[in-house]
C-alpha cells in the first residue's frame, strides 16, 4: 500500500491512516505528528513551527519537503506507507513527485476525504488531546472536558490552540486557497478517489479500502 490521504483539517485523515496502518502493517507518516514532536522538543525548528501552527498557517515548504524526503528514504517504508498531511501546497506536490521519481516509488493512490467547513469546525471544537500520549478524545461523544484526566493514562486533556474555532476557520481559509488546488495537480493521473468524510469512522474506512483494494492487497 502506497497511499496519500488528502483533505481539510479535521476530516479524519489521521484516524483513517492509523486504522489502515495497523491493518496492513505499513507506516503512518504524519507530518503533523513530526512537527508537534519538534515543537515539544523545543528545537529551533519546533519554536518556529509552533508560532506558525498556532496561527493556523502552513509550515514553509522547504521544511516539510526535507522532513518527508528523509522519512520516505528510510528502510521502514519498504512495504509501503500512508502519507497524512502532505502535500499541502503545489510546490510540495511537485517536490513529492520528484521524491517519488528519485526513490523509484510508483503505483501510489490518493484518497480525498470531503466534508463541509461547518462540520469541521464543530468536530475540531470538540477535540481533546492527552498531554502524555497524544490520544484524541471527543468532548461530545466521550463526555469529557478540558483538564479532565485521560481515561487511558490519567494525563491531562487539553484543547490544542490550533483546534480553537477562530484558528480552525483560519486553517480552512488557508486550506481552500493553498491546499485544495493540489487536487488539480493530480487530477490527470486518474488515481484520485473522492470519499464523503462525514460518515462514521467504520463507514469511511470501509469505503477507502473498497476504492484502493486493487493496490492494497
Amino acid at each position: 500500500m502506497r497511499l496519500i490521504l488528502f483533505g481539510p483539517p479535521g476530516v479524519g485523515k489521521g484516524t483513517q491512516a492509523q486504522l489502515l496502518s495497523e491493518e496492513f502493517g505499513v507506516p503512518h507518516i504524519s507530518t503533523g505528528d513530526m512537527l508537534r514532536d519538534a515543537v515539544s522538543s523545543g528545537t529551533d525548528l519546533g519554536k518556529k513551527a509552533k508560532a506558525i501552527i498556532d496561527a493556523g498557517q502552513l509550515v514553509p515548504d522547504d521544511v516539510m519537503i526535507d522532513i518527508v524526503r528523509e522519512v520516505l528514504s528510510s528502510p521502514k517504508i519498504k512495504r509501503g506507507f500512508i502519507l497524512d498531511g502532505f502535500p499541502r501546497t503545489l510546490e510540495q506536490a511537485k517536490a513529492l513527485t520528484k521524491i517519488f521519481d528519485d526513490l523509484n516509488i510508483q503505483d501510489y493512490k490518493m484518497v480525498n476525504l470531503e466534508i463541509d467547513d461547518e462540520e469541521i469546525v464543530r468536530r475540531l471544537g470538540n477535540r481533546l488531546v492527552c498531554v502524555n500520549d497524544g490520544k484524541i478524545y471527543n468532548m461530545e461523544f466521550d463526555a469529557l472536558t478540558p483538564n479532565s484526566p485521560c481515561p487511558d493514562c490519567g494525563g491531562r486533556l487539553v484543547q490544542r490552540d490550533d483546534d480553537k474555532e477562530e484558528t480552525v476557520w483560519n486553517r480552512l481559509k488557508v486550506y481552500h486557497s493553498l491546499t485544495a488546488p493540489v487536487l488539480y495537480y493530480y487530477k490527470d493521473s486518474g488515481d484520485i478517489y473522492h470519499i464523503d468524510g462525514s460518515g462514521s469512522i467504520d463507514i469511511v474506512n470501509r469505503e477507502i479500502k473498497m476504492m484502493v483494494k486493487g493496490s492494497a492487497v
